[in-house]
């Protein structure tokens, strides 16, 4: 089975809509889905991640279903920064990297949780309660999780591809879950562009053992944004632009 985590199109966030940049990012984003096999396709309930997924959607025939779990990551940080720029930032995937970098705690996959930096905050709360949504869905066409592999059942529908059209936060705290990283490090180092797809393969090692782990085989690929000439957009990031 394949697994698309699709990152929604340049955001207009005031009316949780897309921008004209944004508009024409699910275009050119709708042409390079119709050539994935897509079976399934997930959406967030958030504006802008449907209107993302609707050109999409149409060319393919298929009905999304809405799922609150994909909405963006709702927990935020419950602690102050010292310095003017950050001092009302709650993003904790925007965290001041002297910060998060000397927590060593946060690079740990059996600490991060406790670290001092997520305290008062429902962070890993709500990171497992999405971790357990997103298994549950995979477990309903077929892979179930135990530990941190996927027994996969009789009756599972191996050549599907499902979509998922969701955010930056949900997204990256995802590909956390799948590789078993510590969130935290993931969220702060790995960048999803807007209308980006990244690739997860449940890779199945012996075809006569039914169990198969999560292999990713592009992160954040934009290259229908190349095709159509248009730039990628920095929304989410401090840089500026990015070529």
């Amino acid at each position: 089975m394949k697994i698309l985590i699709i990152r929604h199109g340049d955001p207009y966030y005031p009316t949780d809509s897309l921008t004209e940049r944004g508009q024409r990012e699910a275009q050119l984003l709708a042409k390079k889905l119709v050539n994935e096999n897509i079976t399934d396709i997930y959406v967030s309930p958030l504006g802008r991640a449907q209107l993302t997924a609707k050109p999409t959607a149409e060319a393919l025939g298929i009905t999304p279903v809405v799922l609150d779990w994909l909405r963006e990551f709702p927990a935020a940080l419950n602690c102050q920064y010292d310095t003017d720029f950050y001092k009302n930032m709650k993003s904790p995937w925007n965290m001041p990297p002297e910060l998060w970098t000397g927590d060593s705690d946060l690079y740990d996959i059996n600490k991060w949780k406790q670290s001092e930096l997520l305290v008062g905050s429902e962070i890993a709360a709500t990171y497992e309660s999405n971790c357990k949504e997103f298994d549950a869905l995979l477990e309903s066409h077929g892979y179930k999780r135990e530990g941190n592999l996927y027994k996969i059942s009789a009756d599972a529908k191996r050549e599907k591809t499902i979509a998922l059209f969701c955010h930056f936060g949900l997204g990256t705290s995802l590909i956390a879950h799948i590789l078993n990283m510590p969130l935290v490090a993931v969220w702060n180092s790995i960048f999803l562009p807007p209308s980006s797809v990244t690739t997860l393969y449940m890779e199945q090692h012996i075809a006569t053992r039914p169990i198969a782990h999560g292999i990713f085989v592009g992160i954040g690929d934009t290259s229908h944004l190349f095709a159509g000439q248009q730039p990628i957009s920095c929304s989410g990031l401090h840089t500026k632009e990015l070529k």
